[in-house]
């Protein structure tokens, strides 16, 4: 053979030989053996993390907060604390998923390090945790689900079981590389909730029937082990963001809007569903704003569209939420939503960048939306400094906030000064 054809075989197989090797190490973790893999740490310390407390002087937090750097986590999305407490999963758009330990509890994180390093992830963006400590993952088009992750993120080799299979989550026709961040919660059913925008600004007319079916442009549950999977919530572009409210069981969720009818046009959304299959509006309506494309395209028969709880400023993206259910923060904010505003990226004047809170009232609506901490925007250049993703709590009730531009974790907690 010729030296360059022996070059094109070489070529050809190291393309080839990432797949294989991936697959077998997941063989490998689903019959409890061992891989070679190894562990890449993130370092904690130097000059990265010296630039992330340089932005600290910039956060604005309500009188009695004060915000510092938790951890140092390149590209972090995403989060998902343990139940015991012990570490945090935090997902991203790459292919890592990174764990996260503060071990003596100082409220700043010893270690990070990338979880299950023999697996090739795809946009592993959604871990999520079943009560019984089962960490599910749901990647672009595939969910995994570890057993004990909260003990197995020690090593490099945790078990590992397949929920849906590679390209079964959506057909690998519809992969993109556009709205491919999925979310997963454990409702109050036991069944696991899966967030699927769908890929376009707005989906062609011809492709209704297919997301529809399927649950793109939506929110789909399923048991989980992966049967039983049904549609669960309708008419969604593209949510990256959902929790239960524990008071009710009922679902809220954020969505992300279309892009191209303006600056302060469609108003971002927060959603309360209150029963399977309701419909949210898109492709017909983004807060009650009509879409263009579809204009002259019937509406479902016999659907009413469910309007959002809140409009937001248009284009901030708003994305990961939780409910507050800690005790250390004041009475106003315990049993209300925060919320991460990733910020815009197409807006002449660029907003967002931030986490918003809203109370909710005792019909359990939300009462309005107020900002709970900013400056992550530098709002003379334009420019930003981070750019919140979602919310997690620890278990004494502060605040997490991941920042996938910073690559930093932010902790938020109440620590008022004492009267002089």
């Amino acid at each position: 053979m010729t030296r360059k054809g022996n070059l094109v075989v070489l070529l050809l197989s190291g393309l080839l030989a990432t797949p294989l090797a991936a697959q077998d190490n997941m063989n490998r973790l689903q019959n409890m053996q061992r891989t070679d893999a190894t562990f890449t740490f993130v370092d904690q310390d130097g000059k990265r993390a010296e630039a992330l407390r340089d932005i600290l002087q910039y956060i604005n937090v309500p009188e009695g907060f004060e915000v510092s750097l938790y951890a140092v986590v390149p590209d972090a999305r995403s989060m998902a604390l343990a139940p015991q407490g012990t570490v945090l999963f935090v997902g991203t758009r790459k292919d890592k998923v990174w764990s996260v330990v503060d071990r003596d509890r100082d409220r700043v994180a010893d270690e990070v390090k990338d979880f299950a390093p023999s697996i090739t992830f795809d946009i592993p963006n959604g871990p999520c945790f079943s009560p019984d400590g089962f960490l599910y993952i749901a990647e672009r088009n595939r969910v995994l689900v570890f057993p004990a992750a909260e003990f197995f993120f020690e090593g490099p080799d945790p078990a590992v079981g397949i929920v849906v299979p590679q390209g079964k989550l959506i057909p690998p026709e519809e992969e993109s590389f556009n709205h491919t961040a999925r979310v997963c919660r454990i409702g109050p059913d036991g069944k696991l909730y899966i967030t699927i925008g769908q890929p376009h600004n707005v989906q062609p007319v011809e492709k209704l029937e297919l997301y529809d079916r399927l649950g793109i442009g939506g929110i789909i549950r399923m048991n989980t082990d992966g049967t039983g999977r049904e549609v669960y919530t309708r008419g969604v572009r593209n949510s990256v963001g959902m929790d239960f409210n524990p008071a009710n069981g009922d679902l809220w969720f954020t969505d992300n809007q279309v892009d191209g009818m303006g600056d302060d046009i469609p108003p971002g959304e927060l959603n309360r569903q209150t029963e399977p299959g309701q419909h949210f509006g898109f492709p017909w309506t983004n807060s009650q704003v009509e879409i263009p494309a579809y204009k002259n395209v019937p509406r479902p028969e016999g659907v009413e569209f469910v309007e959002p709880q809140l409009q937001l400023t248009a284009h901030a993206a708003d994305l990961g939420m939780r409910f507050y259910t800690g005790k250390s923060f004041p009475e106003k904010y315990r049993g209300g939503i925060f919320w991460a505003q990733h910020g815009s990226w197409n807006r002449t004047v660029p907003v967002g960048a931030r986490v918003m809170f809203t109370q909710l009232d005792e019909e359990g609506n939300a009462t309005g939306a107020e900002v709970f901490a900013d400056g992550w925007l530098n709002e003379e250049t334009g420019e930003y400094r981070g750019r919140p993703m979602d919310i997690a709590f620890l278990p004494d009730g502060s605040m997490l906030v991941s920042d996938d531009f910073a690559g930093a974790i932010w902790r938020i907690a109440y620590n008022p000064k004492p009267a002089e």
